[in-house]
């Protein structure tokens, strides 16, 4: 199951809005197939694992980091499949929480005189897929906030300089959790001051390659964003999002760049961020890393929007008053009240501490 976890792994970023499933075939004790999700409307990992086995899988044990699923989507089901192929025993880390299958893929296998058994990893299966859970059970993508700081709490100088406060290591690990996210999104400021690229340009356990670059997502409630913005020029796709009616020519110049401009309700040009997550949502973005700035970190935590936090705290000390803080917003009134992490984690990258937790813990 532990090289199920670590197939599965490799699909994430990529499958969406499929979950990132790996799958190992064994027989007589030595692994005779093995596979991830494919891109979607391609194979899932059980066949993957299954086609590689040939007629190896047949009294053989499958290992699945999902329940196997049960009903026609883009490909046939699997449970099919496995039974066809004559495996005798099925492990599988959990259930799948979607409602097509959640439980139907278990007892469809066992009606067909295999033996199952679920929950070995079911912890480290559930956070691979964790942005899928929330997705395919709300409609919502799963939100990660990630920023870099000094040790005193500084994302930039009062001059407003900021490369570099991370590391490279960082840095390179950062560009890793873009390429498993579905979209980047960052505000308009942060576009702005940086004129970054926005794309991911490391991709661990890839041979360095990505096949699908994630969705920039700018948050541009005034509409200040200048078309000739780096973003623009960058391989993927780029969603301007404004919370002003376009302007004469915006479409038609956005479109000639290959972005897309939506339209949302906002309140003092603040976008309200709760229907553009849901709009995600309807475009099958299950998961979204954002990136900054502070305004835009503040108002996610407001509004309750935020499921994990990534930190990356650099041994540097910047100073000063007007030095730029990662998350802005109105924040709580006492210390009481303040947001707390669950599950917390600590690991050092480089010269760096990253610390990461969940808002919710699911």
């Amino acid at each position: 199951m532990a090289q199920a976890l670590s197939l599965a792994r490799l699909a994430l970023g990529q499958v969406s809005p499929n979950p990132a499933v790996g799958a190992v075939v064994v027989k007589d004790n030595v692994v005779a197939g093995q596979g991830y999700t494919q891109q979607p409307g391609s194979s899932h990992a059980e066949i993957m694992a299954l086609e590689q086995a040939g007629e190896a899988a047949r009294g053989g044990t499958m290992y699945i980091t999902l329940e196997p699923c049960c009903h026609f989507g883009r490909t046939p089901p699997c449970r099919r499949a496995i039974v066809g192929a004559g495996i005798t025993e099925v492990h599988m880390a959990m259930i799948d929480p979607n409602p097509l299958v959640s439980g139907r893929g278990k007892e469809a296998l066992k009606e067909a005189g295999i033996k199952v058994v679920v929950g070995e990893h079911g912890r480290e299966a559930r956070d691979i897929n964790e942005a899928y859970v929330k997705f395919i059970t709300t409609g919502l993508p799963f939100v990660t906030v990630k920023f870099a700081m000094s040790l005193d709490g500084k994302i930039a100088t009062h001059s407003g300089d900021s490369k570099w406060i991370s590391s490279e290591e960082a840095r390179c690990y950062a560009h890793n959790l873009r390429s498993t996210s579905d979209a980047i999104m960052v505000g308009a400021n942060t576009v702005l001051a940086d004129d970054p690229h926005l794309t991911a340009r490391c991709s661990g356990g890839r041979g360095g390659t990505v096949v699908r670059q994630p969705l920039r997502v700018i948050v541009d409630g005034k509409g200040r964003i200048s078309p000739t913005a780096r973003i623009f020029s960058e391989t993927g796709k780029t969603l301007l999002v404004l919370g002003r009616p376009a302007r004469p020519g915006e479409v038609a110049a956005l479109t000639r760049l290959g972005a897309e401009l939506l339209e949302l309700p906002a309140t003092e040009s603040k976008i309200e961020l709760e229907k553009l997550l849901a709009e995600l949502g309807e475009r099958e973005i299950t998961s979204v890393l954002v990136e900054g700035g502070g305004i835009l970190l503040g108002a996610l935590f407001d509004q309750g929007l935020v499921d994990k936090v990534i930190t990356f705290i650099a041994p540097v000390i910047i100073g000063g008053r007007e030095a730029r803080t990662p998350v802005a917003g109105q924040g709580v009134a006492k210390v009481v009240d303040s947001l707390k992490l669950g599950r917390v984690t600590v690991e050092k990258i480089g010269p760096d501490i990253m610390v990461s937790g969940y808002v919710r813990d699911k």
